[in-house]
């Protein structure tokens, strides 16, 4: 090799200093030539060579941002609260598939029945949708990221907003969605908004005494066993999903909300803070 980078060419290019083209010129022939590397390397600061590797390091082994996470940078939201809604399990494309599936079939089994003046089956469903995301939210038995947010200094009470906001937001999509498909009931398809929002508060108000699985659990099952009796009792429309069944659900999505609100400093991520959090 008959050319060598010049020794104060060398110097700049060490100290970060050289301009293009030359600093293409250097890069190219310095990947090429021992000689000029033994250079580069004599004239370096070993001090400011440790540190460039030690960026260097960090910045290969920092994690990378998934498609949610940098969509969320993007439109404004901070790092950190988008790596904990990145990180939250369903929001992956493994649940929302699920939903989508068990929509899909309620819906062409609420349309091949047609029978009822109410899409019984698909109200009952839909309700449980974001009642269950917020179950599988929060806490070691599901969330990947549990023991990242005990050591961070950040409320559980604001986690768990963050998650459910979260939930809420892509379960009331996809039910809504789904709800665009049944237009024969018109506004009667729309029954289950304000129960799923009293069930999600509800299940939140109770989560420092019961747990983050058990409260939402309890609750469901609560609906579903309510709902199978007045629907042995009665038929037809089931009184939730009535007039007066709206205006209950939407007292009981006010209070449950005002009582979340009472209990926020009882929320902790602290191990043991509160019952099923381990």
């Amino acid at each position: 090799m008959t050319w060598h980078v010049a020794e104060d060419d060398v110097r700049a290019y060490a100290r970060g200093e050289l301009a293009p083209p030359m600093l293409w010129s250097a890069d190219t022939h310095l990947a090429q030539c021992v000689d000029c590397r033994a250079l580069l390397t004599s004239v370096t600061d070993p001090v400011a060579l440790d540190a460039g590797w030690e960026r260097l390091d960090a910045e290969l082994d920092a994690p990378k941002r998934g498609l949610l996470e940098s969509l969320l940078v993007r439109v404004g939201v901070a790092d950190h609260t988008a790596r904990l809604l990145s990180a939250t399990p369903v929001l992956r494309r493994s649940w929302l598939g699920a939903v989508v599936a068990l929509l899909v079939m309620t819906v062409l089994v609420t349309n091949a029945q047609q029978a009822s003046v109410s899409p019984t089956l698909f109200l009952v469903l839909a309700p449980l949708l974001p009642l269950g995301g917020v179950a599988l939210s929060y806490g070691p038995r599901f969330d990947p990221t549990y023991e990242m947010a005990v050591v961070a200094p950040l409320h559980g009470f604001r986690l768990l907003m963050i998650r459910t906001v979260a939930v809420l937001v892509a379960c009331l999509g996809l039910n809504g969605l789904a709800t665009l498909a049944l237009p024969e009931y018109g506004l009667r398809a729309l029954g289950w908004l304000l129960p799923a929002l009293a069930l999600t508060t509800t299940g939140l108000a109770l989560i420092p005494r019961l747990g983050p699985v058990l409260a939402p659990s309890l609750v469901g099952g609560a609906w579903t066993l309510s709902l199978l009796a007045a629907y042995e009792i009665h038929g037809g429309t089931l009184a939730p999903f009535t007039p007066a069944g709206q205006g209950v659900a939407a007292m009981v999505a006010a209070l449950a909300a005002g009582l979340l609100y009472l209990l926020r400093d009882r929320f902790d991520t602290r191990p043991g803070a509160f019952p099923g959090v381990a």
